[in-house]
């Protein structure tokens, strides 16, 4: 042992009279005893720490997780940002109807920038100046011999009649003649002084007074002729201008007439032209081509099961009809009721209908069975990548170089069919088209495959994936335009009506609103005139007893005849 613990041992010992090895003994003992304290002390914080340490594990989940969650909200965020700048340019953006082609809503900046190659499309229309063009002939001379001519001289004054110098007269020499277009729009009583006669013979059978007879009434008992009714059905449903407004016009003309007076003459007239809406359905549903959209109409009812007054207005285009349908619903029923004949299956000829991407249409039963056929409108599609570059100012150069592939898609389209099919410059073309697409295909797949695509971007070319085979029917079918603006133009009319008196009052006005629209839109593209059209149509009605003609198929455009066309054309024939 060593000499200082011995030491150490013999001065305890000594001091507290206990023995060496008892001290050595109670101090181990009490060493062991703080051992042990530090043992139960070492214990306690090594379960604090593998505590502590699963609760740093807790929340550096819960950290990550609200990381992530920060992300996502940001994220959608700027999708929310993205599409409020979509509806701001849509809603209060510069419209096509007040801004010139050049700076149009449904346009990007820099998407036109780059100038089509004449040289790979002829088709292609040249940019040109405003006005008459360099060494073009000017337009010729509208020709108004048709006109009926009212003749007016104009009398020399009294110091034309002499000399003045030596006061002799003036011999009469002819006229010198010139002609200017007037016109006199003015309100008239048409009186009618039906001629009498009295009989002189003695028979007993026989009437002592014989009267002339009356001139058929268009509503019997009425003091508004054919005339006025006319004017106030071209004045609503063709030029789209109130009735309030059309009576205060006649009231400066001295005509004064009851708003009441004037609802009463159109529900009775509304049952003259059902006959002839219905030859129009008939003939629209009877076609292997058709065009259909809608667009939101107001009728002012109270209906059972419906809230609100949106009732909807369907629009169905042929080369020969445009017919218009007014439901309270945007249902799939409503195509399918009114294509009800094409119930084909797919062997047989079925009915190809371009449409937009509305649901309702792709939820028909013809559809699912065959008889239909679906065409996709490449103009909502370009809409898609137009929304997305407004959105999301940093996808503007992804959304031009789409939106530029489809300016070349319209223009080989344009260019395939200003050739004959079956020549080599249609082949050509046509070969050219269909490369376009197979690239724009494949660009389209690639792109949905990176996984670091933006969602605006991923979500316009999920769309034409989808859509893909009813957007390429029209390289198969020349009938097939590529969108759908047709029927968009022919809605114009009821869009700028609803605007000006804000839809129908009554259930019965708005069947007369979707049966004019009908007829004028339909004479329109036949090019008739549809006052003059109407004129003899309610002719017609007021000869039947001021009913619908028995024979209505006299009066659709397509039965008319050469002179009966030619009697009721929009533009008559320059015989000059």
């Amino acid at each position: 042992m060593d000499d200082a613990v011995l030491d150490w041992m013999s001065t305890t010992a000594l001091a507290t009279e206990v023995s060496p090895v008892d001290a050595l003994l109670a101090e181990v003992q009490s060493l062991r005893r703080e051992l042990a304290e530090v043992r139960r002390e070492l214990d306690a914080l090594r379960i604090e720490n593998a505590h502590l340490r699963q609760q740093v594990g807790y929340y550096k989940s819960l950290h990550q997780r609200a990381l992530t969650r920060l992300a996502e909200k940001d994220a959608e965020i700027e999708q929310l940002k993205g599409r409020v700048r979509q509806l701001e340019s849509e809603r209060f953006g510069r419209q096509s109807e007040t801004s010139a082609s050049s700076d149009r809503s449904n346009t990007l900046p820099g998407e036109q920038d780059e100038a089509p190659n004449a040289a790979s499309d002829p088709a292609a229309p040249p940019k040109r100046s405003r006005g008459q063009q360099r060494n073009r002939p000017g337009p010729k001379r509208r020709n108004r011999e048709h006109l009926p001519v009212v003749e007016e001289f104009i009398d020399l004054t009294e110091s034309q009649t002499t000399c003045p110098r030596c006061g002799e007269p003036l011999a009469a020499n002819g006229t010198e003649d010139s002609e200017q277009i007037e016109i006199e729009v003015r309100a008239y009583r048409r009186r009618l002084r039906r001629r009498r006669g009295q009989r002189t013979c003695s028979c007993s059978d026989c009437a002592r007074t014989v009267v002339a007879p009356a001139p058929a009434k268009l509503i019997p008992k009425g003091a508004l002729g054919t005339s006025v009714w006319v004017e106030l059905l071209v004045g609503k449903f063709l030029s789209h201008q109130p009735i309030q407004r059309q009576l205060a016009s006649w009231r400066r003309l001295g005509l004064d007439l009851s708003p009441g007076t004037i609802t009463d003459g159109l529900k009775r007239l509304e049952p003259m032209f059902t006959p002839l809406y219905e030859a129009l359905l008939a003939r629209s549903a009877a076609t292997t081509f058709a065009q259909a959209d809608e667009t939101r109409w107001l009728v002012f009812i109270d209906q059972e099961g419906k809230t609100g007054y949106r009732w909807w207005l369907w629009a169905f285009l042929t080369d020969e009809v445009a017919a218009f349908r007014l439901d309270p619903t945007r249902s799939h029923d409503v195509p399918e009721k009114h294509f009800a004949s094409c119930s084909a299956t797919e062997s047989e000829c079925p009915l190809v209908l371009m449409v937009d991407r509305y649901s309702a249409y792709k939820a028909m039963k013809w559809v699912s069975l065959g008889g239909i056929v679906l065409a996709f409108c490449w103009a909502h599609v370009r809409r898609d990548f137009i929304r997305v570059g407004k959105g999301w100012s940093e996808l503007v150069p992804w959304a031009i170089a789409w939106l530029r592939q489809i300016r070349q898609l319209y223009r080989l389209q344009r260019q395939r069919l200003s050739y004959e099919p079956g020549t080599a410059e249609f082949t050509a073309a046509d070969v050219e088209l269909r490369r376009l697409l197979a690239e724009m295909q494949v660009q389209a797949a690639a792109e949905l495959a990176d996984p670091h695509l933006r969602d605006p971007c991923r979500k316009a070319l999920t769309s034409l994936q989808e859509h893909w085979t009813g957007l390429t029917r029209f390289v198969d079918d020349l009938r097939i335009p590529l969108d759908n603006n047709a029927t968009e133009r022919v809605q114009r009319g009821p869009a700028v009506g609803r605007k000006n008196y804000y839809g129908s009052g009554a259930l019965w006005s708005g069947r007369l609103a979707a049966m004019l629209f009908s007829v004028l839109a339909t004479l329109k593209l036949h090019g008739l005139n549809e006052r003059k059209w109407l004129t003899w149509f309610l002719n017609a009605c007021a000869t039947a007893g001021g009913k619908s003609p028995p024979i209505i198929d006299t009066f659709l455009p397509w039965n008319l005849t050469p002179e009966q066309r030619d009697a009721l054309a929009l533009n008559p024939k320059n015989t000059s």
